[in-house]
């Protein structure tokens, strides 16, 4: 049956191959009214034959087959009852059917190379977590505490002992699949690492031709998912590619994706271009936060900080902050109108870590992001930064000189002789405004948020506009409370803090 966001398959048998099996000619057009998409299809081995299709649309749909199989038919699509893929929209994300979606990530990158004791764990764990989007790699990764062999690699080798992209291995794209298949069910979107340089086997580097036979395999089997995104490369400078493969790479998926997933790329010192066309959202490793809404200015366009170290106990700097600490990073992420991913990195003698390999979550931070996410889809619609005049005068000194004295002069006298002040003040001042940074985000004149971070405030004025009313909430984000101080204000309303740190204020208009 033919449903409409859902994978509907097509099988036939036929010959059996055993020599490359990739890219063979079977391709398969869907039709309804003026609508026509591509797609191609695959071998799944024992002579079994696929075509997967995503139905985006309710109604009936007509398909012609050709290649090594020619058939027809048609059906009736079902209307949805899911979302759908998950989309850009604007500086956001959202449901094919429009409904807003906040990611709340985590990362597992070997997830699917565990066995499968530890991989039911995993999901087990992810039931009762928060998260609602996962970072997992295709290949294997080979790292401090994560050095175990996986049952099933992606290819066959040849007869030289090199992999061989023509002869994929059908068990183990048959169990990446149930994985990913099994984590839609969870409502967890998928953000699939295709390279990565933690490489033992040789999967790294192996050329531009197999790289090219490997994605076109993926994109026939995966493509209609409707939870997959791709990330072209966790930490991508340091794999064997110079940036002008790593934008044919890019060209290759969004041409080959019929439905047009979500597409990015992951670094570890050098940010990637999100300003480029078929980049979709832009996926930051950094700590450097107050640059958040520099980013979303800059790319018009999602900002995932997809990693930002981890909660744990290693030697190593990125796996040992504190919960606390994750968390705030979480609530200084949001409150901008940007999104965050979770890790966790607690030393275990047996080698399983959540970041790697999965298992239970051990940490603080889960439950509080549980919280935030609450909070934060509760809201109606998509927070945007509003942060404070010293991160505006940050942002103003990036300006020409030319586009600097327009903005002075709109200002009033006292607030020019501040700005001059300022831009006087050179890498000091623009330092010193980053130390000094508010955490502050809004919904047009709906909502108000202020993260307090860590300062122990007693008090925080807030601006409301005037002809609406609000009401007022504190939450503690570590404790996890939410308290109704105010109803039915406008205008400056001072609101009273217990002087804590991780204290915030939400102001919502009332209808």
């Amino acid at each position: 049956m033919m449903k409409q966001y859902e994978t509907f398959e097509l099988s036939w048998q036929g010959p059996v191959l055993t020599e490359d099996y990739a890219a063979i000619d079977l391709e398969a057009v869907f039709t309804q009214g003026e609508t026509g998409v591509k797609v191609k299809g695959f071998y799944d081995g024992d002579g079994v034959y696929k075509v997967r299709f995503l139905p985006m649309e309710a109604g009936a749909w007509q398909w012609t087959v050709r290649g090594l199989i020619t058939d027809a038919g048609e059906a009736e699509c079902a209307p949805a009852e899911s979302h759908g893929p998950v989309y850009a929209k604007g500086t956001a994300f959202q449901y094919a059917d429009g409904t807003p979606f906040h990611p709340f990530g985590t990362t597992v990158y070997a997830l699917a190379h565990q066995d499968d004791a530890l991989i039911e764990q995993t999901m087990q764990t992810l039931a009762g977590a928060p998260f609602n989007k996962i970072r997992m790699c295709v290949f294997p990764k080979h790292y401090d505490f994560n050095h175990n062999d996986p049952t099933y690699y992606a290819f066959e080798k040849d007869a030289h002992g090199e992999w061989d992209p023509t002869r994929p291995c059908i068990p183990f794209w048959h169990a990446l699949e149930k994985h990913i298949a099994r984590l839609d069910g969870m409502g967890i979107q998928v953000d699939l690492i295709l390279f990565h340089p933690y490489d033992r086997w040789g999967f790294n580097g192996m050329g531009a031709e197999k790289d090219k036979t490997y994605l076109d395999y993926l994109l026939r089997r995966l493509s209609a998912c409707p939870n997959v995104w791709w990330s072209l490369a966790n930490e991508y400078e340091l794999c064997k590619r110079t940036e002008e493969e790593w934008f044919a790479v890019e060209g290759f998926i969004a041409e080959n994706d019929p439905y047009h997933h979500l597409l990015s790329c992951h670094n570890i010192f050098k940010l990637w271009d999100a300003t480029r066309p078929l980049t979709t959202h832009a996926s930051i490793q950094g700590k450097n936060l107050f640059r958040l809404p520099e980013w979303i200015k800059q790319y018009q366009k999602p900002v995932m900080i997809d990693e930002c170290c981890y909660e744990g106990n290693l030697e190593h700097f990125w796996g040992s902050i504190t919960g606390k600490e994750m968390v705030r990073r979480f609530w200084q992420t949001v409150s901008t109108g940007a999104y965050c991913t979770h890790g966790e990195t607690f030393y275990s003698d047996d080698e399983v870590l959540w970041w790697a390999r999965g298992g239970k979550l051990k940490g603080e931070s889960a439950p509080r992001i549980a919280f935030c996410r609450q909070v934060i889809e509760g809201l109606p619609g998509h927070l945007e930064p509003d942060n404070g005049w010293l991160s505006q005068l940050a942002t103003l000194a990036q300006l020409s000189p030319e586009e600097q004295e327009k903005m002075i002069a709109r200002a009033p006298e006292m607030a020019q002789f501040m700005i001059r002040a300022f831009l006087n003040g050179g890498q000091n001042a623009i330092d010193q405004s980053r130390i000094e940074f508010g955490w502050f985000g809004h919904i047009g004149e709906d909502v108000f948020l202020h993260y307090h971070d860590t300062r122990p405030t007693a008090r925080d004025t807030l601006k409301l506009p005037e002809g609406k009313t609000y009401r007022v909430e504190v939450l503690d984000t570590w404790n996890m409370t939410r308290e109704t101080v105010a109803q039915g204000v406008s205008g400056e309303y001072v609101v009273q803090l217990p002087g804590r740190e991780y204290m915030a204020v939400l102001a919502t208009v009332e209808k």
